[in-house]
């Protein structure tokens, strides 16, 4: 009965020593995050933003990040058979027109879904 107990025992001080280390892992992966969050993202962000405010009136290709997907722009707005326009731009909006073969439509898309933006040349 002793022999089950001291088995047990080891056990659970190895269980102990496996979510102890993984603690600390965790800890290191949440500090480089905030590192990357800090830098890249930043400076992505500011660049967007003045490529957003300077496209104004502009013909663009908008892509948007993967989780944001938005069906009119997807659908019409980066191809062919329509364009998208931007209107008005802000530090949390972008205002776009988007043209499809049945018209014409506004959206009004936040600027962290956006991955990138680039003007059509005509």
């Amino acid at each position: 009965m002793e022999y089950i107990g001291f088995v047990f025992g080891i056990f659970g001080f190895m269980a102990y020593l496996q979510i102890s280390s993984l603690k600390g892992r965790i800890d290191d992966l949440e500090r480089e995050l905030t590192k990357m969050k800090g830098t890249s993202y930043h400076e992505d962000r500011k660049a967007l933003l003045q490529a957003a405010g300077s496209y104004i009136g502009q013909k663009v290709n908008i892509d948007l990040k993967e989780d944001h997907e938005d069906v009119d722009i997807f659908n019409y707005g980066n191809t062919k058979h329509g364009s998208n326009m931007i209107l008005d731009a802000d530090e949390e909006w972008i205002l776009l027109q988007i043209e499809t073969p049945k018209g014409t439509k506004e959206k009004l898309i936040r600027m962290e879904s956006v991955e990138r933006i680039s003007v059509i040349k005509e």
